[in-house]
C-alpha cells in the first residue's frame, strides 16, 4: 500500500519535482552558510518526499541525538527568524490540502502534504526516518509516560 502511495505521489502529482525542489531550496541555504540550519531541514525534508508514505519527519531531539549547545543555540535564532515565512508557507499548504480534498484521488496526497506541514512552519532540526523508527519512538515516549506518571 505504501509503494501504490509512492506511485500515485510522484506519477499524476509530481511530488518528484517538489521533493527536488525543497532538496535543492536546502542546498542552497546550507551553501550560504548563514541559513545551514535551515537547509539541512529542508534537505531532510526533500528526502522525505522522496518517498512520504513509509518515512516520516521527527525532531532531533526524540532521537535524543547528541548537537552542539552553539550549533542548537544558533538553530534556535534561525528558526525563529524562519517562523513569519513558516507561517504563510503553512497556510499556503493547508490551502493546497483543502483543493486536493475535493477530488478522492488528491485525498491521499492532501495526507501526505498534513503530514508535513510541522516540517514546513519548523524545518530546524528535523530528521526523515522510516515509519517503523517513528512508531517505535512514540511507543517508547509512552512507556516513559506511563512510568513517569505511576511514580
Amino acid at each position: 500500500m505504501r509503494t501504490l502511495g509512492n506511485i500515485l505521489w510522484h506519477i499524476p502529482f509530481l511530488g518528484f519535482l517538489t521533493a527536488a525542489f525543497y532538496w535543492l531550496l536546502g542546498l542552497l541555504l546550507t551553501l550560504l552558510v548563514v541559513t545551514a540550519p535551515l537547509g539541512l531541514g529542508l534537505m531532510e525534508f526533500g528526502k522525505f518526499l522522496l518517498a512520504p508514505f513509509g518515512n516520516e519527519m521527527v525532531s532531533r531531539s526524540d532521537l535524543d541525538m547528541p548537537q552542539n549547545p552553539v550549533w542548537r543555540a544558533y538553530s534556535t535564532l534561525v528558526m525563529i527568524l524562519y517562523l513569519p515565512f513558516g507561517v504563510v508557507f503553512v497556510i499556503l499548504n493547508a490551502i493546497q490540502v483543502f483543493a486536493l480534498c475535493l477530488s478522492i484521488v488528491g485525498i491521499p496526497v492532501a495526507l501526505v502534504i498534513a503530514k508535513s506541514l510541522g516540517t514546513v512552519l519548523n524545518p530546524v532540526n528535523k530528521v526523515c526516518v522510516p515509519s517503523a523508527v517513528a512508531e517505535e519512538m512514540a511507543r517508547r515516549n509512552a512507556r516513559a509516560e506511563i512510568d513517569r506518571r505511576r511514580g
